[in-house]
C-alpha cells in the first residue's frame, strides 16, 4: 500500500471519528436536525427509538442501492467504506453519556466537529454517503445545478419535516444554525488545505540557488531574468510554489548562498499540479 493511499485511509478515519463524535455525542441526543441523513437518523431515534447508528447505516445504504446503477462502481465501493466507518462511530458515541443539553453549546460544538469531519473525510477522498448521494443523483437528470444547490435544497426538506415532527420552532432553529455553522466548517477545511506558499527570490545567484532547490526538496523552480529598475542592475528571479510548511527550510536554502537575496512570499488559495493537490 502508497504512503498515499495509507494517508488517505488514516484521515478517512480520523474525519469519520470527528463526525460521529459530533452526530452521536451533541446533534442527535439534543434532537438537533440539520439536514441529512444524520438529520433523519435523528428524527427516527426520537419518533421511533431507532439507533442512531443502525438507521444511519440502513438509510445510507437504501440510497445506495437506488443509486448504484446511476453512481458507478467506484463511488458506491467509496462511500460504503465512509459510511460502514462513520455509523460505527456514530453508534460507539452514542451509548456514551451526553456531554451537554445547553442549546447553545450543543449545535455549536456539534456543528463545528460535524464540518471539521467531514472536510477531513473529503479532503481524503471519501464519500461519507447521506445527502451527497442524493445530490448527485439528481444532478445526473439536471447537470447545470450546483450540487451545493441541491444539497441545501435536500437538507431544507428535512429540516422542514423536522419541524412537522418535533412541532418545535425553537429545535427547528437550532438546526439551521448547525447546518450553517458546518457548512462554514466545511468550507473552512477544505479552503486551509488548498493554501500554499508563492516565492519570489530576487538574486544575483539565481542558477546557483536553484540547483540547491532542485536538489533538495521535491520542488520544481522556475528560472527568470529580471533588471532592478533602481539599481539599473540586471539579475534573476526564481518563482517557486511550496507547501506552506517548506517556507521557512525554502528560505534558509537560499540565505545560506546569498545573504542579500530579496525573498517575497505570497499566499495562493490553490495550486494544481507538479505534487499540488487541490481538494474539493
Amino acid at each position: 500500500m502508497t504512503m498515499t493511499k495509507t494517508k488517505s485511509i488514516l484521515l478517512t478515519i480520523l474525519g469519520t471519528l470527528i463526525t460521529g463524535f459530533a452526530i452521536g455525542s451533541f446533534l442527535t441526543p439534543n434532537a438537533i436536525v440539520g439536514g441529512g441523513v444524520s438529520g433523519l437518523s435523528t428524527i427516527l431515534y426520537h419518533t421511533l427509538g431507532i439507533t442512531p447508528g443502525v438507521s444511519f447505516y440502513a438509510l445510507n445504504l437504501v440510497l445506495l442501492l437506488l443509486g448504484i446503477r446511476a453512481l458507478g462502481k467506484r463511488f458506491i465501493v467509496k462511500t460504503l467504506f465512509g459510511t460502514t466507518i462513520l455509523s460505527a462511530f456514530v453508534q460507539l458515541f452514542s451509548m456514551f453519556p451526553i456531554y451537554t443539553e445547553n442549546m447553545i453549546l450543543a449545535p455549536l460544538f456539534g456543528g463545528v466537529l460535524y464540518g471539521l469531519g467531514i472536510g477531513l473525510a473529503f479532503a481524503a477522498g471519501a464519500s461519507t454517503g447521506g445527502t451527497d448521494i442524493v445530490g448527485r443523483m439528481i444532478q445526473l437528470k439536471f447537470p447545470y445545478v450546483p450540487i451545493g444547490k441541491l444539497l441545501l435544497a435536500v437538507d431544507g426538506l428535512i429540516i422542514a419535516i423536522s419541524l412537522m415532527i418535533f412541532k418545535n420552532i425553537e429545535l427547528t432553529m437550532f438546526g439551521i444554525i448547525s447546518l450553517f455553522i458546518s457548512t462554514y466548517s466545511i468550507d473552512f477545511v477544505i479552503s486551509k488545505l488548498n493554501i500554499s506558499r508563492i516565492a519570489f527570490v530576487v538574486t544575483d545567484k539565481g542558477e546557483e540557488i536553484a540547483d540547491k532547490l532542485v536538489t533538495t526538496s521535491p520542488r520544481g523552480v522556475t528560472l527568470i531574468d529580471v533588471k532592478g529598475v533602481y539599481t539599473k542592475t540586471d539579475k534573476q528571479m526564481l518563482f517557486c510554489a511550496l507547501k506552506e510548511s517548506e517556507s521557512e527550510a525554502f528560505q534558509r536554502k537560499i540565505l545560506e548562498i546569498d545573504e542579500q537575496a530579496f525573498i517575497v512570499f505570497s499566499e495562493s488559495q490553490r495550486i494544481k499540479g507538479n505534487g499540488f493537490y487541490l481538494y474539493k
